[in-house]
């Protein structure tokens, strides 16, 4: 569920924060669902606790996440302003970088519906 690429250049504290918004948006993380403890999840991935920790602690600064001393971290009460606000941050950097090397609105949407029909059929073949 927690995938990360260990490959990628994106850290992988961000890569975490990242996926849990997405479970979230996807109604697979619910309000009050348990989150895997630092340790276990760390365990899991093959990486730092430390790295885990600084997820769960962005996660919470963001009130996508609570903590409980004792009990573990949950899932907040979604603010789908706050949510999706997080998710189209890399979005905005792309579109502007894009934009500002010559790249066109026109191609950008038009890669866009693109994607759209990419997601529809994977939607409709699982």
């Amino acid at each position: 569920m927690f995938d990360i690429d260990m490959m990628s250049r994106i850290p992988i504290y961000e890569q975490l924060c990242r996926k849990v918004t997405e479970l979230i948006l996807k109604g697979v993380l619910k309000e009050h669902d348990k989150l895997p403890s630092v340790r276990s999840l760390a365990a899991e991935l093959g990486v730092n606790p430390n790295t885990v920790a600084k997820a769960y602690a962005l996660l919470e600064r963001d009130g996508i996440i609570y903590s409980l001393p004792a009990r573990g971290s949950f899932i907040a009460t979604p603010n789908l302003e706050i949510t999706h606000a997080i998710m189209l941050k890399d979005f905005d950097e792309s579109v502007r970088h894009a934009l500002s090397t010559g790249i066109s609105k026109d191609v950008l949407t038009k890669r866009i519906e693109t994607l759209e029909q990419e997601i529809e059929k994977e939607d409709t073949s699982t």
